[in-house]
């Protein structure tokens, strides 16, 4: 497949070169563009053919459900009922942004695109380029990462044109996406609303505007053969073609405790890596990689980092763990699914 790529300035938006990808969308094929969180890989979210060609691009299982991006606040009535008051809170508060809220859907969703639910996952992007994509359509977008599935989701140009390029009909580079970890999934068709996948917008923050938020158990363990509710909640995700091990405990012990593995790993012919906070980057042997000095920027820097550890061809990677508190949960969600939950505890 040829594919048609676009490089756009999000400080200086070639409308002209994005109607063109947007044509690409009214025709029933598949676009991948910059969000605030990843890349995202799109297709007119009402058009059941166009939705199976972003399964067939990813590989990605049929039972997962889509995102569908809009870009007008009314395109939600279109597209789902039972509109709760505190649904229309979270729009009011954080859309445009990195939230995506369920709601029950209207038979105008297909099936292909809810994964076979009865409900439809929705959110308003902040991202100037994809804004104008989507408005450009004039089309709801469904949108999983843009990345083969199972793999760390694409947080730069480079990881989708490497990846993706000829496998769908358009790719818009814009950069470097803001956040780095997929958005925040809010359950709101239950009578306590349910965090399904923890992001930037965190439960404290939702806390604040909304009074009690659960958290969905299972983000803690491995429940393969469940249904999925929302999309990464089920399958292996975010994993690097190396194996990857967080190690927790107090500072002191993982650090000894990575390091003793990385030397026998090196006596057998094995190559270590570690993804770590910036303070501790000089501590460990191996093939180190600093995450960030804050969460945000680990959050940021996270499928960079596993990507990366990829190209230095390492066999295993260890990562510290982090505090289950604010963008830490999103961080641990995602790091725990990279690692198949495979913890060692020292």
């Amino acid at each position: 497949m040829k594919t048609i790529i676009s490089k756009i300035d999000v400080n200086n938006i070639n409308v002209e070169e994005l109607k063109k990808q947007a044509e690409l969308l009214k025709e029933g094929k598949t676009v991948i563009f910059p969000t605030e969180t990843v890349y995202g890989l799109g297709a007119n979210a009402l058009d059941e053919n166009a939705v199976k060609k972003i399964y067939e691009a990813k590989g990605r299982p049929s039972d997962n459900p889509l995102i569908v991006h809009i870009y007008d606040r009314e395109e939600v009535r279109d597209l789902a009922k039972d509109i709760s008051d505190k649904a229309e809170i979270v729009m009011d508060k954080f859309w445009p942004g990195p939230i995506t809220i369920i709601l029950n859907k209207k038979d105008i969703v297909p099936n292909t695109t809810s994964g076979g639910l009865d409900t439809v996952a929705i959110r308003m992007p902040s991202h100037k380029i994809a804004r104008e994509l989507i408005k450009q359509s004039g089309l709801p977008i469904a949108a999983p990462s843009a990345n083969i599935s199972g793999r760390p989701s694409p947080t730069k140009g480079n990881h989708v044109k490497e990846e993706m390029d000829g496998r769908v009909s358009g790719i818009v580079l814009g950069g470097n996406c803001d956040f780095g970890l997929e958005s925040t999934v809010l359950d709101l068709t239950g009578e306590v609303p349910m965090i399904l996948r923890p992001g930037s917008i965190t439960k404290e923050n939702l806390e604040e505007v909304l009074g009690e938020v659960l958290v969905d158990p299972s983000l803690l363990k491995k429940e393969d053969n469940k249904k999925a509710k929302a999309p990464g909640m089920k399958y292996t995700h975010y994993s690097p073609d190396a194996d990857v091990y967080i190690v927790s405990g107090s500072d002191k012990d993982v650090m000894n405790k990575i390091n003793q593995i990385i030397r026998e790993n090196s006596e057998n012919g094995i190559k270590s890596g570690v993804m770590c906070v910036e303070k501790n980057k000089e501590v460990y042997e191996g093939e180190v990689i600093s995450l960030g000095n804050t969460l945000e920027e680990v959050g940021s820097n996270l499928f960079d980092v596993l990507r990366e550890m990829d190209k230095r061809n390492v066999d295993i990677v260890y990562s510290e763990a982090f505090e289950m508190t604010g963008v830490g949960q999103a961080i641990m969600n995602r790091l725990l699914k990279s690692a198949g939950y495979k913890v060692i505890k020292v």
